[in-house]
C-alpha cells in the first residue's frame, strides 16, 4: 500500500513539472513588433514601447541585435526595470526596413534567464527620395526623312523609395520642346519605368537643325510628390529634301575632229541642303550619246558638272551632237509636308521618295556640241589587202595597187604613195598610182618570212602643212616551191657508233626547208664501197638508222651520203662515223670532245698548258746542258751510245739519233715499224727501239697498239708497259751497232704483231697470261718466240750489257744465253 502511493506522489510530480515547462517554453517563442517612421526628427530618446511579461519575482531586461550593438548601432535601448524600449536616433528606410532584435529576462537573485523573445521592429518607409534619370541627360541624331510614329528614344528612370507604395512610383511628363515649330510635334509615352518619345507631322532641316526635350518623372507620394527632369537633345541630320538644279554652264560648247580627252562643258549646279553632305553632292546622268563620245564628271569642290570629249568625232559624219544631262543627288530624294494637324493620332502628311510613283521627275538640261573640221589624213581603200604568189618570182612582177582618198569635205589636198617597212626590199612602190612589184627573188624560206608570210608597210601621205600620213599594210602569202635539198642536221654530221660483237647503229635526221611535199619523207643512199660495213633501215624516212655491221673495226669513217626529198631532189653529203669502244668511254662521250666547239674556258686552259710545257722544254734544256752523263762507246756506231747504269732508273735521255726510222722498207726494214705505226694511228717519233725491242714512249700508244679485248690488254700492257717504260725512259740511247741484228730483231717484230691484228676484224679477245711477277726470277718464258739467225747474231754486244736487256735476250735465244 505504501508502494502505491509512493509511486503515485511520484507521477503526479513529473506531471507537474512537465506542464510548468511546456508554459515556460511557449514564452520563450513569443515575439513583440513596433513600427518606428523613417527620419522621425525626435525630439530624441523617445519610448518607442514596453515589453511585458508576467513575474512574481525581480527580474532585469536586456535587448541585443541590430539597432543596438549591431548597425545601424545606438539607435534603441531598454529599461532593464522597466522593459520600455528607448529610440534615440533616426533609421534611414532604404539602408535597414527592418531591425530584428533579442530580448531577455534574468531572475535577479540567480541571474538565469527566465524568458527570452524576439523582437522586430520595422522602419516605415516616408517620401523622401525623387526619381532620377539614369543617364541623366540624353542624346541622339535622326535624318530628317524618319517617318512620324516612329521611336526616336527610350529614356528611363528609377526611384528608391518603396515600390509597393506611391511614394515609388512615377510618371513621366514632357514639360518642354524647343524651339517650337509648326511642322512637328513631340510626345512621350509610359510603358513600366520607360518612356518612350515619338513625334507627329514632318521635320525639316531649314526649320530646324536641333530639338531639345525637357522631360519629367514625378512620384506619387501621399504627403509630398518628389520629381527630377532630364534634357532630350535631338539632332536633325539633312536628308535629300531639296532636288539640284542646273542653273547654266561655261565653256565654249566646240570641239576639234578626232580631238579627245579635252572638257567640252562646266554646269553649275544649284540646292538648298547642307553643303557638303551627301544631300548637296550632285550626280549627273548624260542623255543622246549611244556612242559613248562625251563622259561627265562631278568637281568635288565645286559640285560642278564637268563635260569631257573622250572619243574622237569626225566631222565628216556629223557637224554637231545635242545632249541632254540630268542632275540627281548621292542619296535618294525624300520629301514630307503636312497637310492637317488632327488632335489624335498622328498627322496627315504627304510624301515623295524617289522611285516611288509620287517623286517629281528629273528635269533634263539640254546642250548642243560643234565639231570643227580639220585636216583629216588620206586614207587607204581598203588599208589592208592581202594576196598570193608563188616564191621566185619574176622580178618586176605586179603584185597589187593601192588606192586611198581624201576624207576631207573642206581641205582638198592631193597626195602619194611611200614605201614605210619592206624589211628585205622584196618590193617597189610607185609613189604616183599605188602599184606594187616584185624588186628581188622572194624566198619563202627567208627569216623575214613568218608562216610563209611577209608583210610590207606603205604610206600615202598628203601635201597640207603639215602633212598627214595614213596607213596601209599588204600581206604577201607566198607558195612553196622546191627550192631546198634535205640537210643533215647539225648533230647527225658526226655521229658515233659503240663498238660490239654485234651489229650497233645510231640515229641521224636530216631537215628540209621546204614544205610537204616538197620535203619529208627522204631518200637516204650510201655511196661507195659500203657493202657488209654500214646500211641504213628504215629508208625512206626523216630520222633513220644507220647501221654498222658487225665485222667493221673501230676507227674514224668518212662516208657519202644522198639524202633526196619526196620528189627526188637531193644532194650528197658527207658524213662523220666514230666506231670506238663504249666500254672504255660510255657512250663515246670522250670522242664526242674532239669535235666539239672550244669555249672559253678551254681555250684558256690550252694556253695554259701550252706555256707550261714551253717551261718544262727550257728546264729540260738547261739541264740537259749542264749534267754530262759517262758514254759508253759501242762498236761500229759513233754517234750511237749506251748509258752506263746499274740501277733500275737511271738519268734522263740526253739525245735522240734524229734518223733512227727514215729507211725505205725495201731498203731498211725499219719502215716497216714506221708503216705499223701509222697503220695504228702512232707517229713515228713514237715508236723507238730500245735494245732490240720496239717500245712506245707514250702509254696510250702502247693501249693503241697492242689492243686486244679488255682483259688481255688490262693486264698484258701493264706487264709490257712496266719493262718497256723502263727501259724507254732509262735506257733510250742504248742501240745496236750491229745493223744486221737491229733489222733482223725489227722484222720479226713487225711480222708478229701484223699476225695479230686483221685488218678486216678486231683482236680476238685472250685470256690473260702471267708470265713473270716483279721481284720473284722468271720461270715461265712461254711467249712468242723471235727467231734471228745465229749468223746475223753478235752475242758480244751483250757482254756489258745490265740485267734487263739478258732477259730479254733469254727469250730471244734461250740457248744462247744458257
Amino acid at each position: 500500500m505504501k508502494l502505491w502511493t509512493l509511486m503515485l506522489i511520484l507521477t503526479l510530480c513529473v506531471v507537474a513539472v512537465s506542464a510548468y515547462s511546456k508554459i515556460r517554453q511557449k514564452r520563450t517563442w513569443i515575439i513583440d513588433s513596433f513600427t518606428i517612421e523613417e527620419e522621425n526628427p525626435g525630439p530624441f530618446p523617445y519610448v518607442l514601447g514596453t515589453i511585458h511579461i508576467e513575474k512574481k519575482y525581480l527580474v532585469n531586461f536586456e535587448l541585443s541585435g541590430s539597432g543596438v550593438e549591431v548597425e545601424p548601432k545606438g539607435v534603441l535601448s531598454i529599461n532593464g526595470k522597466t522593459g520600455e524600449v528607448l529610440v534615440h536616433k533616426m533609421v534611414d528606410y532604404e539602408a535597414y526596413p527592418v531591425l530584428r532584435l533579442k530580448f531577455e529576462a534574468k531572475n535577479v537573485s540567480n541571474d538565469k534567464v527566465d524568458t527570452r523573445l524576439g523582437v522586430e521592429v520595422k522602419i516605415q518607409d516616408i517620401n523622401d527620395h525623387a526619381p532620377v534619370f539614369k543617364p541623366l541627360n540624353y542624346e541622339k541624331s535622326i535624318n530628317e526623312s524618319e517617318p512620324q510614329g516612329k521611336l526616336i528614344l527610350a529614356v528611363f528612370a528609377s526611384d528608391d523609395d518603396d515600390g509597393t507604395t506611391p511614394n515609388g512610383t512615377f510618371n513621366y511628363r514632357l514639360v518642354s520642346t524647343t524651339p517650337k515649330t509648326d511642322n512637328v510635334e513631340f510626345y512621350i509615352n509610359q510603358n513600366n519605368d520607360v518612356g518612350s518619345i515619338y513625334f507627329k507631322g514632318c521635320l525639316d532641316y531649314e526649320k530646324a537643325q536641333k530639338y531639345t526635350l525637357l522631360i519629367e518623372a514625378k512620384d506619387n507620394g501621399d504627403k509630398v510628390q518628389l520629381s527630377s527632369t532630364s534634357k532630350v537633345v535631338l539632332n536633325v541630320i539633312d536628308h535629300n529634301n531639296h532636288l539640284p538644279e542646273i542653273t547654266g554652264h561655261t565653256g565654249s560648247g566646240k570641239i576639234k575632229e578626232r580631238e579627245s580627252g579635252v572638257i567640252v562643258l562646266r554646269l553649275q549646279v544649284r540646292d538648298k541642303d547642307t553643303q557638303g553632305s551627301p544631300a548637296w553632292k550632285a550626280k549627273f546622268t548624260l542623255h543622246g550619246d549611244p556612242e559613248n563620245y562625251f563622259k561627265i564628271e562631278t568637281d568635288p569642290k565645286t559640285n560642278e558638272g564637268i563635260l569631257t570629249v573622250v572619243k574622237a568625232m569626225d566631222y565628216e559624219e556629223q557637224t554637231s551632237r545635242n545632249v541632254s544631262i540630268s542632275v540627281e543627288n548621292e542619296v535618294p530624294y525624300f520629301s514630307c509636308k503636312v497637310k492637317n494637324r488632327t488632335p489624335q493620332g498622328l498627322w496627315d502628311v504627304e510624301t515623295f521618295a524617289q522611285g516611288s510613283s509620287t517623286a517629281t521627275p528629273t528635269e533634263l538640261y539640254s546642250v548642243t556640241i560643234a565639231v570643227e573640221d580639220i585636216n583629216d589624213p588620206p586614207e587607204f581603200v581598203p588599208p589592208v589587202k592581202e594576196i598570193m604568189i608563188m616564191e621566185n618570182a619574176k622580178v618586176g612582177t605586179h603584185l597589187e595597187t593601192f588606192t586611198a582618198k581624201d576624207p576631207d569635205k573642206s581641205f582638198g589636198s592631193s597626195f602619194f604613195f611611200a614605201k614605210g617597212e619592206d624589211k628585205d626590199n622584196w618590193v617597189t612602190l610607185d609613189p604616183k598610182t599605188g602599184q606594187v612589184s616584185v624588186a628581188k627573188l622572194m624566198d619563202r624560206e627567208s627569216p623575214f618570212v613568218k608562216n610563209s608570210t611577209y608583210s610590207v608597210i606603205v604610206y600615202v601621205v598628203d601635201n597640207a602643212q603639215p602633212p598627214l600620213t595614213g596607213t596601209g599594210t599588204l600581206i604577201i602569202h607566198l607558195g612553196d616551191q622546191n627550192d631546198n635539198v634535205p640537210l643533215l642536221k647539225k648533230d647527225s654530221e658526226n655521229v658515233y657508233v659503240c663498238l660490239a660483237d654485234k651489229e650497233t647503229m645510231t640515229n641521224i635526221t636530216a631537215e628540209d626547208l621546204d614544205l610537204p611535199p616538197y620535203s619529208e619523207p627522204f631518200h637516204y643512199e650510201l655511196q661507195g664501197d659500203v657493202d657488209g660495213k654500214w646500211r641504213i633501215e628504215p629508208n625512206p624516212g626523216t630520222t633513220v638508222n644507220l647501221v654498222r655491221e658487225k665485222n667493221l673495226h673501230s676507227g674514224h669513217y668518212r662516208l657519202q651520203l644522198k639524202i633526196s626529198d619526196n620528189q627526188g631532189f637531193g644532194l650528197v653529203q658527207n658524213l662523220s662515223v666514230t666506231v670506238c669502244d663504249c666500254t672504255i668511254t660510255p657512250n663515246c662521250q670522250g670522242h664526242r670532245l674532239v669535235y666539239a666547239r672550244p669555249s672559253l674556258s678551254a681555250i684558256g686552259i690550252m694556253i695554259f698548258a701550252f706555256l707550261l710545257l714551253l717551261a718544262f722544254l727550257l728546264m729540260a734544256l738547261l739541264l740537259s746542258c749542264k749534267h754530262q752523263k759517262a758514254m759508253i762507246p759501242t762498236d761500229d756506231a759513233p754517234d750511237w751510245y749506251l748509258i752506263k747504269s746499274n740501277i733500275e732508273t737511271p738519268g734522263t735521255d740526253c739525245k735522240m739519233p734524229p734518223k733512227v726510222f727514215q729507211t725505205d722498207m725495201s731498203e731498211n726494214p725499219v719502215k716497216a715499224t714506221d708503216h705499223l705505226g701509222a697503220q695504228n694511228g702512232i707517229s713515228t717519233q713514237e715508236l723507238v727501239v730500245n735494245n732490240g725491242f720496239a717500245a712506245f714512249s707514250d702509254q696510250q700508244m702502247i693501249r693503241r697498239s697492242f689492243r686486244r679485248s679488255s682483259t688481255r690488254r688490262s693486264y698484258r700492257n701493264i706487264n709490257n708497259y712496266d719493262m718497256t717504260q723502263s727501259m724507254s725512259r732509262n735506257y733510250s740511247a742504248y742501240y745496236s751497232d750491229d745493223i744486221h741484228m737491229r733489222e733482223a730483231l725489227l722484222i720479226q717484230l713487225n711480222q708478229s704483231l701484223l699476225q695479230l691484228q686483221n685488218p678486216q676484224e678486231e683482236l680476238g679477245d685472250y685470256k690473260p697470261h702471267c708470265y713473270a711477277v716483279e721481284g720473284e726470277p722468271v720461270t715461265d718464258q712461254n711467249l712468242d718466240t723471235l727467231s734471228i739467225p745465229e749468223t746475223d747474231f753478235n752475242l758480244d754486244i751483250f757482254t756489258n750489257l745490265d740485267i734487263q736487256f739478258n732477259k730479254l735476250a733469254a727469250m730471244c735465244k734461250p740457248d744462247l744465253m744458257s
